[in-house]
């Protein structure tokens, strides 16, 4: 068990992460449904809005002009989320707040459990490859993190690999569709007196659809 400090005063409720088994069972899951092999989860933020809080400034004001949290998660291949990390600051990247999260601390330190570099069949001579999350071009490039490579002028193999990447991607994209679906809370203004209940409300949301 993990205390999830987001930031100062932020979510402070144990998140659980995986043993090498369960990493490893995702990685089979990404390779059967999606085709990407040692993929352990496909990582996003989503903002979600909140009324402007009193002597806030513009720690939550976004690039979509509203003020928001983030809600940062890892989602597998079937559209589960695995982690999840609430309250970031609505004015923060993606990749700030990846860095400022507990998640994002353990994936840089490698205190996550990852399974060991495997040989992926098929492509022996690229030798022993590391188990990934997969994110979109706002996320950075580490070792145990991919982003597609930029540019438009690429390679086929490049842009045959960007396709593969985007594709696994997607399924968080489509947990927080279906997230948002079923709680239309989250589509609107959430009002509420201070941040700490603003987290909690999204973190009850969260708990209520997935457990």
């Amino acid at each position: 068990m993990l205390r999830v400090p987001s930031g100062p005063a932020w979510l402070r409720r144990p998140c659980r992460y995986h043993r090498k088994e369960d990493w490893r069972a995702i990685a089979v899951e990404f390779q059967e449904r999606w085709n990407f092999p040692n993929c352990i989860g496909a990582i996003d933020g989503k903002h979600v809005v909140i009324q402007a809080l009193a002597n806030s400034g513009s720690l939550y004001f976004n690039y979509k002009s509203t003020h928001s949290l983030v809600l940062l998660a890892v989602v597998d291949a079937q559209y589960l989320f695995r982690v999840v990390d609430v309250g970031g600051f609505g004015k923060s990247s993606d990749s700030g707040s990846l860095r400022n999260s507990a998640f994002g601390e353990s994936l840089r330190d490698g205190s996550l459990q990852l399974p060991p570099d495997t040989v992926i069949p098929g492509a022996e001579r690229l030798g022993l490859l590391a188990h990934v999350f997969v994110g979109d071009e706002a996320f950075p490039l580490l070792d145990n993190l991919l982003h597609p490579f930029p540019g438009h002028h690429l390679t086929l193999e490049r842009r045959m690999f960007n396709y593969c990447l985007s594709r696994a991607r997607l399924v968080v994209e489509c947990a927080f569709g279906i997230l948002t679906s079923q709680w239309r809370m989250l589509r609107r203004v959430i009002t509420t007196s201070t941040e700490e209940d603003d987290r909690k409300e999204i973190t009850h949301t969260y708990r209520r659809v997935h457990g």
